[in-house]
């Protein structure tokens, strides 16, 4: 395995009376892209803040890239781009200032600027609007130039947190597409994400994270495997009907989740005529989500 991009050991976070980080563990091998899943209130967005040291841990250690933070943290961020949940773009600015100056600010040579520019606008898709000021955007294009921020100095190692929170379809296809550029070129990438397909087609491995902690972790079909079986059965109709097949799945030895008036029993590959019946689908990652932490994707 390729030696830690990052690694935290122990970490723990707490804002007064909430546990955010509850001894967290995790290692992100250098060149592969892992996704953090997880419920809102997981820890993920500290778990983020934590390693550009925008938030400080309260114990543990936290190492980027080979710099031991909070002390080495300005090495660390130098070598890492960052695409954050939260637009903090300069509205005032166009769409080349902006870049330009974070270009400066990561200290990329002044000679180099201009190109390095030019590559994150085409990289992110976004070169046409380049004079544009930020302000005149819309919310897809914002992000895009929030990519292309987190580019401009040829990271080793990129962080997104929620990078295509509510962008439509053919916007999150082409990060998804560019994603898949960077992993091709070698970049480590973590990436946290509500979205279980967003994990499934861009992640080597997923990290699904509960309470502070990692409750599960590998490739999305192990996970799957692992947790749910292959198979599910889903049984719709009135909640007396749904109980009683809740009751019958139990007295089989089978696990199952209720959502509203869906009742999904897993493992069904197993059932040999033993379940109700219902509408046959195979198991997925969000089966695995739910099993785990006990909360819908939302």
């Amino acid at each position: 395995m390729p030696s830690p991009a990052i690694t935290l050991r122990g970490v723990h976070k707490r804002f007064g009376e909430i546990t955010a980080v509850a001894g967290l563990d995790l290692d992100v091998p250098a060149g592969t892209c892992l996704g953090l899943l997880g419920p809102n209130g997981a820890g993920k967005s500290t778990t983020m803040r934590m390693l550009t040291a925008q938030t400080i841990a309260d114990s543990g250690e936290i190492e980027v890239l080979g710099y031991r933070l909070p002390g080495e943290s300005k090495q660390a961020r130098a070598r890492c781009g960052v695409v954050p949940q939260i637009d903090n773009l300069d509205f005032e600015l166009t769409v080349r200032q902006n870049l330009t100056v974070f270009a400066r600010l990561y200290r990329v040579p002044k000679a180099e600027r201009a190109g390095a520019v030019d590559r994150a606008l085409a990289m992110a898709n976004i070169a046409a609007r380049a004079d544009s000021v930020v302000d005149e955007l819309s919310g897809g294009m914002r992000r895009r130039l929030l990519v292309a921020r987190g580019l401009v100095h040829r990271p080793e190692l990129l962080l997104l947190d929620e990078p295509t929170v509510g962008l439509d379809p053919q916007v999150r296809s082409e990060l998804w597409a560019l994603v898949d550029e960077l992993r091709s070129e070698g970049v480590t990438i973590l990436m946290s994400t509500h979205y279980i397909e967003e994990a499934e087609r861009l992640a080597d491995e997923v990290a699904i994270m509960a309470e502070g902690r990692i409750v599960a972790r590998g490739r999305p079909q192990d996970l799957v495997a692992e947790h749910v079986g292959t198979e599910v059965v889903e049984i719709y109709g009135p909640a007396p009907a749904l109980l009683e097949a809740e009751r019958r799945a139990t007295g089989e030895g089978f696990a199952s989740r209720r959502t509203g008036p869906v009742l999904a029993i897993l493992g069904a590959e197993r059932s040999n005529g033993a379940l109700p019946e219902g509408y046959r689908r195979p198991a997925s990652l969000e089966d695995v989500f739910v099993v785990l932490t006990g909360q819908e994707i939302e």
